[in-house]
């Protein structure tokens, strides 16, 4: 140990007396910022904003691990080592900072919050880590060069702080920027510019800005309604547009018939359940589906891959696609259910709406573990015989694919072409089952939970269902049924995805360019009917 300490010792000396051009100033104010978290505060802040989904929960991440970076330090670490802060008297007067920290010297917290932050921003996205990685390293080598820290307890902290980040995966893995791509590709009509697509668009305020916006530069500057990105992006494709008293099914039926009579390909524009109508329009008629995401949450696009209207469109124009597999539910009698996300029997639905409802504050871990405690404590068990074994349960939910993470609460797969069935369930005949299962959901130890159950299977035999009386597929409520089969169609669904899908940024700048161009066309339209000249 006493070998190491001289090391380290010698190491701090020799920064000391390095001399970089121009660093001091720049490291010392960079070692000012970074003071309790504001440096990564204001980064989070400036990846939520201009980021995009990815950078929200890279944002996200990065803040719950910077936390818990700082209180296993400044709580834990820090108080039990207790060793003094190096003596300044080898660092150069430039360098040293106007108030110097009081707290004893190992490890160092900067450091801890830099490289906790930096690791969750790049376990969410390796080209935002990218970004970030640098700033970090130059603050944890500027807590020697100013002379608060030695070399070792910089290394320690960064030790604690990718350790907090790796730790906040048992309970929130991240999601991939990209679903996997070594999908075999499926074969769809390539529609440069969109010609041959036609587009339901479930906004009911796209009606009133059909043109992207009324005339004036307080409407140019404003951003435009779906349907004006979509003729933005894609000028040639056909746009039909629900408007507040049009009816959904008609509406949709008759965007479906429209494209299957032209040979192109259906399109939807909306959150989750318009798009799964418009997928099974789209199998029941061969059509290959063009998803544009809408809505508030998007499960289905971002697991395909489609995360931005820039995507689709890519995709669209080059015949760029990939099969998924649709979920069915055959009951003994009446009509099949077919579902792209999940099929449940009990509260299931009601804890995800409350999970999707509370993680926009909280984060997915918590607000799953919140949501299981509200739902499970007004739930009524549900009996019924599963591939003819009789159970007892509290929830049993189907899912379209493998979904990550295990639990209860699962947020997204990494496949939709697997040819499984991801089954969760929760037994009731376990004495305090529900606190059992909620504990384990806490603690990240779900998998090892007697009371807890999860397999990936073809297909599902249910039967005897006694206590339910309603069962749900992909946000829509059915009347019960006494038995019924949950089983896969293959591939039966092709949806247009980009082979090398694009950055956020680079969306970003796209979206830009592709407004720009569509209000200059809008404005040449309107000049002549203005009475001003013409072209």
């Amino acid at each position: 140990m006493g070998v190491l300490v001289e090391w380290d010792q010698r190491l701090f000396t020799r920064v000391a007396a390095a001399r970089v051009p121009g660093a001091d100033p720049a490291l010392r104010r960079l070692s000012h910022a970074a003071n309790h978290g504001c440096l990564w505060i204001g980064t989070a802040a400036g990846l939520g904003l201009v980021g995009g989904s990815t950078g929200r929960r890279a944002a996200l991440r990065g803040l719950g691990s910077l936390a818990l970076a700082s209180f296993t330090v400044n709580t834990l670490v820090k108080w039990s080592a207790r060793r003094p802060r190096p003596l300044l008297e080898g660092v150069p007067s430039i360098r040293h900072l106007s108030r110097q920290p009081h707290t004893t010297s190992f490890p160092s917290g900067h450091s801890a919050s830099a490289a906790a932050f930096a690791t969750a921003v790049a376990l969410e996205s390796t080209r935002y880590g990218a970004l970030v990685t640098p700033v970090a390293a130059a603050v944890a080598f500027s807590r020697v060069y100013v002379g608060v820290h030695y070399p070792g307890d910089v290394l320690a902290g960064v030790a604690i702080g990718v350790g907090a980040a790796a730790l906040t995966c048992r309970w929130w893995p991240p999601r991939p920027a990209v679903p996997e791509r070594e999908r075999p590709a499926a074969r769809a009509p390539a529609l440069p510019l969109g010609k041959g697509l036609v587009v339901f668009v479930n906004d009911r305020a796209a009606a009133s800005a059909r043109a992207g916006g009324g005339s004036g530069a307080g409407a140019s500057a404003a951003p435009l309604s779906p349907a004006g990105r979509l003729r933005a992006l894609l000028p040639e494709a056909e746009l039909i547009e629900r408007g507040p008293g049009d009816d959904f099914a008609e509406l949709l039926a008759a965007a479906a018939d429209r494209a299957a009579e032209t040979g192109g390909a259906l399109g939807v524009c909306g959150g989750d359940g318009s798009v799964n109508a418009a997928a099974r329009a789209a199998a029941e008629r061969g059509l290959a589906l063009a998803v544009f995401p809408g809505g508030t949450l998007n499960h289905f696009a971002l697991d395909v891959g489609t995360c931005d209207f820039e995507d689709t469109s890519v995709a669209v124009a080059g015949g760029e696609a990939v099969s998924v597999d649709i979920g069915v539910a055959r009951p003994v009698t009446g009509q099949d259910m077919p579902f792209l996300n999940t099929f449940s029997i009990g509260p299931y639905p009601e804890l995800v709406r409350l999970r999707d409802q509370l993680a926009r504050r909280w984060g997915g871990g918590p607000a799953a573990a919140v949501a299981l405690v509200r739902v499970l404590s007004t739930a009524r068990p549900i009996e019924l015989n599963v591939n003819g074994r009789p159970r007892r349960l509290w929830l049993l939910l189907a899912g379209n694919g493998r979904y990550a993470p295990e639990g209860l609460a699962p947020a997204f797969r990494p496949r939709l072409d697997d040819g499984l069935l991801d089954v969760r369930l929760v037994d009731a005949d376990h004495r305090l089952a529900r606190t059992r299962v909620v504990a384990s959901a806490v603690l990240g130890t779900l998998s090892h939970s007697r009371v807890y159950g999860a397999e990936q299977v073809p297909w599902v035999e249910l039967d005897g269902i006694i206590g339910a009386g309603a069962l749900a597929y992909d946000g829509e409520v059915h009347p019960g049924a006494a038995g019924l089969r949950l089983e896969k169609e293959r591939r039966a669904l092709v949806v247009y995805r980009p082979v090398r899908p694009g950055g956020e940024l680079r969306q970003e700048a796209r979206r830009v360019a592709a407004t720009a161009r569509y209000r200059r066309r809008v404005r040449g339209r309107r000049l002549p009917a203005d009475g001003g000249p013409s072209a």
